[in-house]
């Protein structure tokens, strides 16, 4: 019985002819069917993911052009808002003045008309009172002038007569 022997890294001629012969059909092959596949997915998927860097790069330059666009958006609209709320500051105070002046315009008026009404009872007063004065002068001259012009045809005469002048006049 011959043994042989195998030794897998000692060359011997047909093992490794036909070792070459089978990696030269299998590299035929793969190149053939697996090779040319595999390197147009590799192609294709590194296609994709520069598309997907060029489109995430797009993205961002993107969100930067809104996000600068956001913000001058926002500045104008705090400009805006500084702008209204510094009209109605004003329009306020405006409005704050005129009624003012409207309410110390209205309270002249009512201050001059009271003292012009003040004025009038007064001179009114005055005028009762000197009318009551003056008729009462002449209520107590009447009296005191009927106890002395009792019986005297002289002063009857004289009164008379002062009495005749007065109605003239």
């Amino acid at each position: 019985m011959i043994i042989a022997k195998f030794y897998p890294f000692i060359p011997e001629p047909g093992l490794m002819l036909w070792t070459i012969l089978i990696f030269s059909l299998f590299w035929f092959l793969m190149s053939k069917f697996a090779f040319k596949p595999i390197a147009g997915a590799l192609k294709e998927r590194e296609t994709d993911i520069q598309k997907a860097l060029d489109e995430a790069k797009m993205a961002r330059q993107e969100m930067a052009n809104l996000k600068s666009e956001h913000q001058v958006l926002l500045d104008q609209a705090k400009e805006e808002r500084s702008q209204i709320l510094l009209q109605a500051k004003e329009a306020a105070e405006s409005y704050r003045k005129e009624q003012k002046e409207k309410a110390d315009s209205e309270f002249r008026i009512k201050v001059d008309s009271a003292l012009e009404e003040i004025e009038n009872r007064k001179m009114e007063a005055m005028v009762t009172i000197k009318n009551d004065a003056g008729q009462m002068a002449l209520d107590i001259a009447e009296k005191i002038l009927k106890k002395e012009l009792k019986g005297d045809p002289a002063q009857v005469s004289f009164v008379k007569g002062l009495v005749d002048d007065i109605k003239l006049s």
